[in-house]
């Protein structure tokens, strides 16, 4: 069954099957998208006693119930200075030293961080003997993106790609996967170097959005897009600890680069299939 569900993977025209789903997504269509709403709450036991707005009928479109706020405070923020927090709810996929310029993704499976990070050689340089570490969200999971330290964004790359499903099994499977799937890359410079915020899409998320430049995803075409951004004065994008950054429409995966010496080491609890919740200690730093 988990052959034929790689296989369904590679078959299944999934831009196409992803951009009809996000209209649905968007629509505001009353009732409909409430009983959507309902039976999603339901098939993955979502606990809404958590959400700012509890009630189904609350949310105009599906998307807006999926990147629901929660209510303030119910996910604190560890702000020592020496800790770099989780960015998202979600479980560790995997995490650990950047070896040879090599992410490893699964067992048999690894990917260069400057696929990763579409090819931009001096960024990929900037975490030469790094670290990383993937963090995937399920559907059940509260999808909105948080700054793990506080840092200024420096570049935004758009990278076009394929919509494999991030789920664990394809991450067993399909080489490459978070280097081949469509994605957003934003680095930050912070006090203890650069972090590079890897957001990757997958089937039927519909887009990713950032707070500085709204909808990233999907433009036409297979081109690379890159934004670069000013570090001072004024226009300068500086995103505090523990704030929202960005947030996806339908699942995915947050893939976080750190450069050589930023991690000193990452917390006991930390080992992959570990349940993460925002704001709790992920790293300690150098």
């Amino acid at each position: 069954m988990d052959k034929v569900k790689i296989a369904l993977q590679y078959i299944l025209p999934k831009h196409l099957l992803s951009r009809l789903v996000g209209k649905f997504a968007a629509a505001q269509a009353g009732s409909i998208t409430t009983a959507a709403i309902e039976w999603f709450i339901k098939q993955y036991k979502i606990n809404m006693s958590e959400a700012e707005r509890e009630a189904p009928e609350a949310y105009a479109s599906f998307n807006d119930f999926f990147t629901r706020a929660l209510k303030p405070g119910i996910r604190p923020i560890d702000m020592d200075s020496n800790i770099m927090v989780h960015p998202v709810d979600g479980t560790v996929s995997q995490f650990g030293d950047i070896k040879d310029g090599r992410i490893f993704q699964a067992k048999g499976h690894d990917y260069s961080s400057l696929a990763l990070l579409g090819d931009q050689a001096q960024d990929a340089h900037r975490f030469k003997g790094g670290d990383f570490a993937t963090i995937y969200l399920a559907p059940s999971d509260y999808h909105r993106i948080h700054m793990p330290i506080t840092g200024t964004l420096s570049k935004m790359t758009y990278v076009p790609g394929e919509l494999f499903s991030v789920n664990p099994l394809t991450a067993r499977h399909v080489p490459g996967l978070f280097a081949r799937n469509e994605r957003v890359v934003a680095i930050f410079e912070t006090e203890k170097g650069p972090l590079a915020m890897v957001l990757v899409g997958a089937t039927i998320v519909a887009s990713i959005e950032t707070v500085w430049a709204g909808t990233v995803t999907p433009p036409a075409g297979k081109q690379v897009f890159s934004w670069n951004y000013p570090t001072t004065g004024k226009d300068a994008i500086t995103l505090q600890k523990g704030e929202e950054m960005g947030r996806f429409k339908l699942g995915s995966t947050v893939v976080m680069l750190f450069a050589d010496d930023m991690i000193d080491d990452f917390a006991d609890e930390i080992k992959p299939g570990a349940v993460t919740r925002l704001g709790q200690p992920l790293a300690h730093l150098d």
